[in-house]
């Protein structure tokens, strides 16, 4: 993280460097914290449209297929608090906290320590089955967890499919993103106009 941040690749979004020791650090964030529980939440339906569909036709614009449902932030909350209600009701009260992409967390690093993928060279999480299409969420506890290791291996080998078909090129290594030509950093956190170069990178995105 720390390496990302001093090449300047998290671009206007100061926030990631404010809060880096907390993110690489549980207990800082809630003390006590002595487990985490990590969840995914896949969100592609079985019978999708395929994204190409979209993008071959400029008179339309493509949409994240994320941003197309219900607000996951509040879907993922609610469960997980249903679910750490859960527990409470079976072991009694204990110390925890939900996080659904709300504050400085690694959930990437987290899922992967968890068993639910592993990070591909576009630095998401992958699954054979469910591929990146899910939500990631998190329950910070003081409960005394047993720890199991990681089961899941990288299979990405020396594919660099997700490198060459970026459109922005903003993968500018494994598992390196410069969020500084990444349309999602474009689309939602930058701030100001978009740099004329990308504009027609990015077609109909």
């Amino acid at each position: 993280l720390q390496a990302w941040l001093n090449k300047g690749f998290h671009g206007e979004m100061d926030y990631m460097a404010r809060h880096g020791v907390k993110r690489s650090r549980p207990a800082e964030l809630l003390p006590g914290t002595t487990r985490v529980i990590s969840v995914r939440m896949d969100y592609l339906p079985p019978k999708a449209r395929k994204p190409a569909d979209i993008l071959d036709q400029p008179g339309y614009a493509y949409i994240s297929r994320y941003a197309l449902g219900r607000d996951y932030h509040k879907i993922m909350r609610k469960r997980l608090q249903k679910l750490a209600s859960q527990i409470e009701t079976a072991i009694g009260a204990f110390g925890y906290r939900v996080f659904v992409d709300s504050a400085p967390v690694l959930e990437k690093a987290l899922a992967e320590k968890a068993g639910l993928g592993w990070i591909g060279k576009h630095s998401n999480v992958l699954n054979r089955k469910a591929g990146s299409w899910f939500f990631l969420g998190e329950i910070y506890t003081d409960l005394a967890l047993p720890i199991d290791p990681p089961t899941v291996k990288s299979h990405c080998g020396t594919c660099t499919a997700c490198m060459d078909i970026c459109p922005t090129q903003a993968i500018v290594g494994p598992q390196q993103v410069d969020a500084r030509r990444c349309i999602s950093y474009l689309t939602i956190e930058l701030k100001s106009a978009i740099p004329a170069e990308l504009r027609p990178l990015m077609g109909n995105r």
